[in-house]
Order: C-alpha cells, then structure tokens, then sequence
C-alpha cells in the first residue's frame, strides 16, 4: 500500500504552495472516499499547510518577472484562489506591467525590430506572455523610438528605459 492521503499532500505541498483546489484535484484518486479527501483537506487548512494568500504571493513572486497580468489572473483562477484575491493581484500587477514587459523584451531581443516581421514576432512573444496589446504596442514604440535618437538600447536596462516610465499607461 502507497503513502496515506496525508503523505501524499504533504509531499506535494514541501515541494510548492498549492490552493485548495488544486490538492483536491491531485489527491481524488488516491482518496478512498469523498468524505476522506474532505478531512483531510480540513485537516492541513487548520495546521495552515494550506494558505490561499502564500499560494497567491509565491505564484505572483515567481511569475511576475516573466509574464503579463492576463497570464498570471489565468494560472490564479485555474488554481481557484479567491476571485477578490485575484483581481487584488491582477491590480497590482498592471502597475508594473509596462516596466515588467521592457524587461522581458530587453532580455529576449536586446534590439529594436529593423522590419514588420521582426515587429511582429516580437509583438507575438509579449502577448503570448500574458502582456497587454496596448502596453506591447507602447513598449515596441518607445524602444523605437529611443532606437532612432540614438541611445544604445545594450548599456544600462535600468538607464535605457528610465526616461520612459511615464510613457507608459496600461489600459
């Protein structure tokens, strides 16, 4: 006989933070009963193995520096964390939006787009990172832009966009 449902969760949750959700969905078909799988869930939300806001805050913390806000709000709410929660989240994370996407298009291309192709290969790699048309549209622009006058875009990541900062609303 395998390790007891309990086993199994801790297991599961030494490796990351997981929501309440997603242990039930992992932990089904090993429970030999509905009625077991909810204990033991009751059970590690009252030691506070299992915590809503920790999966929120290590979900945010580790994909923020990559991915758009669409994207996190998605892997959230497949999570099923809290819908108040996830648009706290999700409000926060547009702030950052177009400061986060300058930086994953700086890490991945370094230099502005010479043609259309190139544009939009560029443009297709930030929103499929979750990042907003708009906020994608205006970064490409601005590296454009800063391109054209002249700036070496390779120096310094934090002085190449720090003149941009405002330039920047997300929608």
């Amino acid at each position: 006989m395998g390790p007891s449902l309990k086993g199994r969760a801790l297991r599961l949750l030494s490796n990351r933070e997981h929501s309440r959700h997603e242990l039930a969905q992992k932990l089904k078909s090993h429970a030999q009963s509905e009625e077991e799988l909810a204990q033991t869930l009751e059970w590690l939300q009252a030691k506070g193995f299992i915590n809503e806001q920790r999966v929120l805050e290590s979900v945010v913390y580790r994909r923020s520096p990559k991915l758009g806000y669409a994207r996190i709000a998605r892997e959230l709410q497949d999570k099923g964390l809290a819908a108040p929660a996830v648009a706290q989240a999700v409000k926060e994370l547009k702030e950052t939006e177009a400061e986060r996407a300058k930086m994953v298009w700086l890490k991945k291309f370094k230099t502005p787009a010479l043609d259309a192709g190139e544009r939009a290969k560029q443009m297709r790699f930030l929103m499929s990172r979750g990042f907003a048309p708009s906020v994608v549209i205006q970064v490409l622009s601005a590296v454009a832009k800063k391109h054209n006058q002249g700036t070496n875009l390779s120096d310094d990541a934090d002085d190449e966009f720090a003149g941009l900062a405002g330039d920047f609303e997300v929608n």
